[in-house]
């Protein structure tokens, strides 16, 4: 696809009629129109959107925590405890990220039957209105809403629970749903949703979390400034609805963090929801993990001081790189983080903007032109850009990478990822190679020999959406000359395994982050068994589940368990790479 062509990127002859979509999702909000809810009612505004500019105007740091357990009593009762707590001592909470599972994402008479990972699952409206009402914070439901297969549904009951931020559009671009391969359907459904609270008597934020969606995969932060624009001109101008973002797990740098939150809100027209916590900075140890929390929570503090953007900061518990925080965790890392709000001091009195406001200038400029030539190369491709079904359907088909690589306002260069130079390098992808580089670097020359000599294939895959594991795997595998199959993200077991089967791999490896890892490699090793696939599985990542009949709906470590279903558990990409050195491939390569 060196050049696009509408047929494609649509091979079929006829897709649902957009209009007519907008017009049921529209139709809808006779029946279900927006619940205010204890949050609404409590500060005497109509949406989050409202109280964001109330907040803001008032030179108020806002707050953002993640919850969301198995178990919904203990849901409610973190909804409750949190805001408690932290009002007792003066603080305030002021919106809630709610976990649900990604088995929410699959229509509500199909999740039975569906796999479950360590998220919360809802039942009916009244599930939904329990929580929600458990406290005065402004509930955000992201993940597994709108862009998953059962947007419509879920919306219709986020709206009735007293919600008015509902995402994650992100998520649609880049997640598909296991065992679910009718993007079409998939579409329709978020564009319905999406008229829905376009109808709604007050405004409704379509959120976007970017390093969740496709926006993650790009090297340059122009692409990513460019997706947001994108995301707008399809919500806002197409569907007359409102996108807002976050961005933040993945902007471990201070510099491009700040300077992005900036260029960011030069161009958005609707408040941002939140910073995320810059997660990707944790590790096992928690007082390192600490400095990080204070290093990016400094920077975001700084950044809605100075140029408030809207958004909500998020302290993360410096467990989260080992599970899901518990609810006293939470509560201590709002108490850290409103205590380095009382702390702050004007930063700005003490340096200049100038560096920053350079890559400002530079990402805002990529990103207009990344935007602008990605709706000029699909006009010439007979994509029709106003139409938002085909505008979406194309995006999440094309992707990320091949984005990048058409329409990049990076300039080209052999050699480099996405075949590009970025205008502004992603902090994400940066650290990837060059973690990839450094185990590489670091292996004794006798195992990088057998490797490199080996004539290897290796099929690359992930269980859910997270590919940042896979992408580690990548770039290692890459500096071996291991030839590189791409097995997919949110894959399914079976066709990983024919795929597998097909290109003539030497080995899996899986990356697995959502407590889904038992139950996927029990049935990817059943799926190759069948078709008589012997070749190993190695399996990496957050191993781990809520056992059955577990009453903390906090997961534990399984990596035994996947172990003994006959895959490899590695903890680390070096575990791997010992095991790959007594590998040999099909056809060895000289040295």
């Amino acid at each position: 696809m060196s050049v696009l062509d509408r047929r494609q990127v649509f091979p079929e002859s006829v897709l649902p009629d957009a209009a007519a979509l907008i017009d049921e999702g529209r139709s809808a909000a006779k029946h279900y129109t927006l619940q205010p809810g204890p949050f609404l009612k409590t500060y005497g505004v109509g949406s989050e959107m409202e109280y964001k500019r109330k907040r803001t105007a008032e030179g108020k740091i806002m707050t953002h925590a993640q919850i969301g357990y198995r178990d919904r009593a203990k849901s409610r009762r973190a909804y409750s405890e949190i805001w408690e707590e932290l009002d007792k001592l003066g603080y305030r909470v002021d919106r809630y990220g709610i976990c649900l599972d990604w088995n929410m994402g699959y229509p509500l008479a199909m999740r039975s039957k569906m796999p479950q990972g360590t998220g919360m699952i809802m039942g009916e409206v009244e599930d939904w209105i329990a929580l929600t009402h458990s406290a005065p914070v402004a509930p955000h439901f992201g993940d597994f809403m709108i862009g998953s297969p059962a947007a419509f549904e879920n919306t219709k009951c986020a709206l009735l629970a007293g919600a008015t931020s509902i995402g994650n559009l992100g998520q649609y671009f880049a997640f598909r749903q296991p065992h679910w391969d009718d993007d079409v359907a998939t579409t329709a459904e978020s564009l319905k949703a999406i008229a829905l609270t376009s109808a709604q008597p007050v405004d409704i934020i379509i959120h976007s979390n970017i390093d969740d969606g496709f926006a993650s995969m790009f090297t340059d932060l122009g692409c990513s400034l460019g997706a947001i624009l994108l995301e707008q001109y399809i919500i806002d101008e197409l569907c007359g609805a409102h996108a807002s973002y976050s961005f933040g797990n993945t902007y471990a740098r201070p510099l491009t963090r700040l300077a992005f939150q900036r260029a960011a809100s030069s161009v958005a027209r609707t408040p941002g929801t939140m910073i995320y916590g810059a997660t990707t900075m944790y590790g096992p140890n928690h007082a390192a993990n600490y400095a990080a929390l204070a290093s990016y929570l400094r920077m975001d503090i700084y950044g809605e001081r100075t140029r408030p953007a809207g958004h909500a900061i998020n302290p993360v518990p410096v467990t989260e790189a080992e599970r899901i925080p518990d609810i006293e965790e939470i509560i201590d890392v709002h108490i850290f983080a409103n205590r380095l709000i009382e702390l702050d001091e004007p930063l700005h009195v003490l340096q200049t903007d100038q560096e920053i406001e350079e890559i400002v200038e530079r990402i805002v400029e990529a990103g207009h032109r990344f935007r602008d030539t990605v709706l000029t190369g699909f006009n010439d491709a007979g994509i029709d850009t106003t139409n938002p079904f085909e505008m979406l359907l194309a995006i999440r088909r094309i992707g990320s990478k091949k984005l990048e690589e058409l329409y990049g306002p990076g300039d080209p260069t052999e050699g480099r990822l996405r075949g590009r130079t970025p205008v502004v390098r992603s902090d994400s992808i940066e650290q990837l190679e060059a973690a990839g580089e450094g185990i590489v670097g670091k292996m004794e020359p006798g195992h990088r020999r057998a490797i490199t000599t080996a004539g290897l294939k290796g099929c690359l895959a992930t269980t859910d959406v997270h590919e940042y594991g896979k992408i580690l795997v990548e770039t290692v595998l890459r500096e071996l000359k291991v030839d590189i199959l791409d097995g997919g993200v949110s894959t399914d077991p079976n066709d990983l395994a024919e795929y597998a089967l097909e290109s003539g791999a030497d080995f899996i490896a899986l990356s697995s982050y959502n407590g889904i890892a038992l139950e996927f490699v029990a049935e990817l090793k059943a799926d190759m068994k069948r078709i008589g696939l012997d070749i190993p599985v190695f399996v990496g990542g957050k191993l781990n589940r809520i056992p059955d009949g577990s009453n903390s709906s906090l997961p534990v470590e399984i990596g035994s368990e996947i172990a003994a279903s006959g895959a490899i558990v590695c903890s680390t990409v070096d575990a791997m790479l010992e095991r790959l050195t007594g590998l040999r491939g099909k056809a060895p390569v000289d040295a």
